[in-house]
């Protein structure tokens, strides 16, 4: 089954050239069958790049996806059109004055890690959405700074400066065979890092009711596992393509600011060289896995959402 995206969206012919099934919301609606309904909350600065990052994922399954695009009401992003974001985007403000419900929804990272949470912006409006989704969400999945954000505010485990960016493919070792989440994960596999923050497993540990999935003895704790608040916190990027770590890596070169070449991600860590995805299968899982089992869960009324 396909993603449902408007057909101007770029991710829709993005997509559709790379071979994932995409659906005009008109083909969609002639359908009789409820599709899942994933909300996207993007916080990052390159909006289109994220979108078809998501999408890409969440869009493999033979599920059908509705995706929703969604905003901060008052942050206006500098990176993106403006005419993208009118089109295609909702201010969290509307969506949560139409009382609306979603199988799920996935709360970005964004490149803000240095800042104290309540020295962002927009943090005021990021808790209510948090809380919203305790009766609007049936799961959520936090990415980076995004599920640092919400693991906080749940549990009020704190984020801490790094000394040196993590920045690279690190090896993650899986926790958690067992879990509904891992179905076919390798024992130990590679994840794309990009932060200056991190949480600790001891404080993780600490916090009742959580449960760290997928962790590294390099950088530390990275999936985590949240029952009671129908969530998972991951701190890392599987979601990344082939070849963001080394727009990364470029940008910061030509700006003069001090960066290591990400480690283990070039062949020969030879920035002339074509880096190699590593991660993409564990990445089509981890997402795979998540829509499966939000739709084995999620009441058939969506309106019952939030119900019990």
């Amino acid at each position: 089954m396909p993603i449902t995206l408007p057909e101007t969206l770029p991710a829709y012919d993005v997509l559709r050239n790379e071979g994932v099934m995409v659906m005009s919301p008109d083909r969609a609606a002639h359908q009789d069958i409820r599709p899942l309904r994933i909300g996207l909350l993007n916080l990052m600065p390159k909006k289109i790049q994220t979108e078809n990052q998501f999408a890409r994922l969440i869009g493999a399954t033979p599920l059908q996806i509705d995706l929703h695009l969604i905003r901060m009401s008052e942050h206006q992003t500098r990176n993106t059109a403006a005419e993208h974001m009118e089109t295609f985007y909702r201010p969290f403000s509307d969506v949560a004055a139409s009382d609306e419900k979603f199988d799920g929804l996935i709360i970005t990272g964004a490149p803000i890690e240095h800042l104290a949470f309540e020295e962002v912006t927009y943090w005021d409006e990021l808790l209510q959405v948090m809380d919203w989704t305790q009766s609007h969400v049936h799961s959520t999945f936090g990415v980076c700074w995004g599920g640092m954000a919400m693991i906080n505010h749940f549990h009020r485990v704190p984020k801490h400066m790094l000394k040196a960016k993590a920045f690279g493919c690190f090896r993650h070792q899986n926790l958690a065979p067992t879990s509904p989440y891992l179905r076919g994960f390798s024992d130990d596999f590679v994840i794309p890092v990009s932060r200056w923050t991190e949480m600790r497993e001891t404080e993780i540990a600490a916090a009742p009711g959580l449960r760290t999935l997928l962790g590294s003895d390099e950088v530390g704790p990275c999936l985590v596992e949240d029952p009671a608040h129908r969530a998972l916190y991951i701190f890392n990027h599987f979601e990344y393509d082939s070849d963001t770590l080394k727009q990364e890596y470029d940008r910061d070169v030509a700006n003069g600011t001090p960066i290591n070449v990400p480690m283990n991600y070039y062949p020969d860590d030879d920035p002339a060289r074509p880096p190699l995805n590593r991660w993409r299968s564990h990445a089509h899982l981890l997402y795979g896995n998540w829509i499966n089992e939000i739709y084995q869960t999620t009441p058939f009324d969506i309106g019952k959402i939030g119900h019990g």
